[in-house]
C-alpha cells in the first residue's frame, strides 16, 4: 500500500470555496454525506444529493436552504436523486449521468460516500448475500458511477473524484469481511485510474480516509463504543473540501486522511 498523505494541517476552506460548482454526494442522507453535503453548499456549490432513503434526502435539502452560505447569500438550490445502489443497474447508473448532464451540463465534483457494512465477520462466515451487497454498492456502484461520469467530469478544467476510505482498506485485518476487501480494492483501483488519467491534468482521483466518526456505520462495528469519545462527521469535512476544491490541483493517486491539526 502507497504511503498516506496529510491534509494540510489547520486546513480551513474560504466561503466561496466551491462557489458554482455541482457536487454529486452519494450516501448523502445522513452520517459524513450529510455533513458533506452542509459543507459544500455553505462553501457554494451545487449539491446533487443521492441515497436511498427520500425523508433523509428531503431532510439534508431543508437544512442546506435554511442553512445559507459561509459567504452570507442564499445558498444553490440542492437537488435531489433517490437511488437504491444495491438493485441500481448499468442502465440506472447510465441514466443518472445523462440526467446529471442534462439538467446541470457539467459536473466537477463526485463523492462516493455510500456504503455497505453490517458487522466485522471472518470471511469464512460472510453470508453470501452480504457479500453481494457489499460488492455491488461500495466497489461495482462506484466503479459504474465513476466510469458514466467521467466523461462529462473530464471537460471541466478542475473537477475531483473522492472515494470515502476506511483504515479497513489501508491496512487490511482479520474480521474485516467484505467491507475489508471492498475498501482495499478501491484503493489499488483509484492508483490505476489515477496513471491512466494522467494525460488529464485537470481531473483527479483521490482517497480520503475521515477518521472514526459518530455514525450509524460505526455504531455497528463498536456497539459497546461511547460515541461521544469519537468525533462528529463536520470533524473531517474540511479535508473533503480541500480535495475537492481548487487548492489541491495536481494531487492525483493519492490516498490521504484527515490531519491531527
Amino acid at each position: 500500500m502507497r504511503p498516506e498523505s496529510s491534509i494540510p494541517e489547520g486546513y480551513s476552506a474560504r466561503p466561496d470555496l466551491l462557489k458554482d460548482r455541482i457536487i454529486l454526494i452519494t450516501g448523502a442522507g445522513d452520517g459524513f454525506g450529510r455533513a458533506a453535503a452542509l459543507a459544500c453548499a455553505r462553501c457554494g456549490a451545487s449539491v446533487i444529493l443521492l441515497g436511498r432513503t427520500i425523508k433523509k434526502l428531503e431532510a439534508v435539502y431543508d437544512a442546506i436552504e435554511a442553512g445559507g452560505t459561509a459567504s452570507g447569500g442564499p445558498p444553490a438550490t440542492p437537488a435531489m436523486y433517490p437511488l437504491n445502489l444495491f438493485g441500481a443497474t448499468w442502465n440506472d447508473h447510465s441514466e443518472l449521468a445523462a440526467t446529471v448532464e442534462r439538467e446541470f451540463g457539467r459536473l466537477d465534483g463526485l463523492v462516493h460516500n455510500a456504503a455497505h457494512f453490517n458487522s466485522f465477520t471472518p470471511l469464512a462466515d460472510l453470508p453470501p448475500k452480504d457479500w453481494i451487497e457489499a460488492v455491488q454498492v461500495n466497489l461495482t456502484a462506484a466503479w459504474s458511477l465513476t466510469r458514466l461520469c467521467m466523461p462529462i467530469m473530464r471537460q471541466r478544467p478542475d473537477a475531483s473524484i473522492i472515494f470515502v476510505a476506511d483504515s479497513a482498506g489501508r491496512s487490511p485485518k482479520a474480521y474485516r469481511g467484505a467491507y475489508g476487501v471492498t475498501k482495499y480494492a478501491i484503493e489499488g483501483m483509484v492508483q490505476g485510474w489515477a496513471q491512466e488519467l494522467s494525460t488529464a491534468p485537470g481531473l483527479r482521483i483521490n482517497t480520503y480516509d475521515p477518521g472514526p466518526m459518530r455514525t450509524a456505520l460505526r455504531l455497528k462495528g463498536y456497539p459497546g463504543e461511547d460515541p461521544q469519545r469519537v468525533p462528529p462527521p463536520e470533524a473531517a469535512v474540511s479535508g473533503l473540501l480541500f480535495l475537492l476544491g481548487p487548492d489541491s490541483i495536481g494531487r492525483s493517486g493519492e490516498a490521504f486522511t484527515q490531519s491531527s491539526g
